[in-house]
């Protein structure tokens, strides 16, 4: 097979976290996401005056010129695309795209948040325009969103495959015993089968630890040519391939099967045919799991298991550390952390695994990480293959 043109041309040269949990009085998104930014150039050995590319976005406007505006920076470049949790590997592979073209060559990717300092969550939900989509056939019928819509899912696969609620508890059990491994995980108590069955049911079939925590957060990344990442500061971690794709906005409207509709397996397919990796390749995965519902899923999609089968797949802590299957490593958005959009930490995580930095939870030997990511409500879809150079 021909080698895909942007394969193994770029790699992530640093990266840090900020504010994770429940930001200090005064934080802002802002504030923590150039701490962030901060700890990443010194990661990679870099200073501001080498950034002349900045990718960042959060609930507000501009935000690529008030990150720009806080650091002091000069960028040539400047993008701020919101396209839901994945967001910041979608600004990954724009950054890619700016420095192929010439329009900069070391990229600066942020986010943050502080939803959790904010009380912004809110189970009443948030007035949608009533012209939307969301306003004229969501809100007025009180759907709960996001968590409405994923609950049917697993409703689907329990009435198509079988799956059980112990089948979705493995999921949880696995996420909170690699949290405890991480001393920045937001839950780290025991939990049970018995106290996940028992917990409050939210949205049938979902329960209380089948979705993620509210916490805030910030992390960013630093990305540049392979060639220059060799130079600097710390192992250079490579984006082997990816592969992505966008179909609407929040209210998934569309009449396509919600378990089969083949666009995530094709993004897995595309990504690792780009990194000319196998799945046998991988040593560590990295599932955003907003809810338990989106690992079985994921596993199923991108073929790991057939369909109907990721609850057998899971099961005996396959997923949980000592596994023959690391998945969600840092405690996943179950347990570890979800400060409103993850696709952040689940890049931390996977290069943090990959350069040997993970601690306690580091997979032996890892080498290669498959992470795949979605946005909004079923809305976009992104699979990433990263490896050391």
């Amino acid at each position: 097979m021909k080698k895909h043109a942007l394969a193994h041309q770029y790699a992530i040269v640093g990266i840090d976290e900020a504010g994770l949990g429940k930001a200090g009085p005064g934080d802002t998104a802002l504030s923590l996401q150039c701490r962030s930014a901060r700890g990443a150039m010194l990661d990679a050995g870099l200073t501001p005056h080498d950034i002349d590319g900045v990718f960042a976005y959060w609930d507000d406007r501009a935000a690529g010129l008030l990150v720009t505006e806080y650091l002091g920076l000069k960028p040539r470049y400047v993008d701020s695309t919101l396209v839901g949790g994945q967001s910041n590997i979608t600004n990954l592979v724009h950054a890619i795209g700016a420095i192929e073209a010439g329009l900069c060559n070391v990229a600066l990717i942020t986010y943050g948040s502080t939803q959790r300092l904010d009380r912004s969550r809110r189970t009443g939900g948030h007035a949608a325009d009533p012209r939307s989509p969301n306003g004229q056939f969501i809100q007025p019928y009180g759907m709960l969103s996001p968590i409405g819509f994923y609950a049917m899912q697993a409703q689907l696969h329990m009435h198509r495959y079988g799956t059980k609620p112990e089948d979705f508890g493995e999921v949880a059990l696995a996420a909170r015993k690699w949290a405890q491994l991480n001393p920045n995980a937001a839950a780290r108590e025991d939990l049970t089968m018995e106290a996940y069955l028992a917990a409050p049911m939210v949205s049938d079939p979902l329960r209380k630890y089948d979705i993620c925590q509210v916490t805030d957060g910030a992390g960013a990344m630093i990305v540049t040519r392979a060639d220059r990442a060799r130079d600097l500061r710390k192992r250079p971690v490579v984006v082997r391939g990816f592969d992505d794709a966008y179909l609407h906005h929040t209210t998934p409207l569309r009449s396509n099967d919600w378990l089969d509709d083949g666009i995530l397996a094709t993004c897995g397919a595309n990504a690792l045919a780009m990194a000319q990796t196998s799945r046998s390749d991988l040593d560590v995965v990295q599932i955003y799991d907003a809810f338990t519902i989106n690992v079985l899923h994921g596993l199923e999609a991108l073929g790991f298991c057939a369909p109907g089968e990721a609850g057998a797949f899971v099961r005996d802590g396959r997923i949980a550390p000592g596994g023959a299957f690391p998945l969600n490593t840092s405690g996943g958005g179950l347990s570890f952390n979800h400060s409103g959009q993850f696709g952040m930490q689940l890049m931390i995580e996977a290069v943090r695994q990959i350069r040997g930095e993970a601690g306690e939870r580091q997979v032996k030997d890892a080498r290669s990480c498959l992470v795949q990511a979605g946005g909004l409500v079923m809305s976009a879809y992104m699979v990433m293959v990263l490896g050391a150079d």
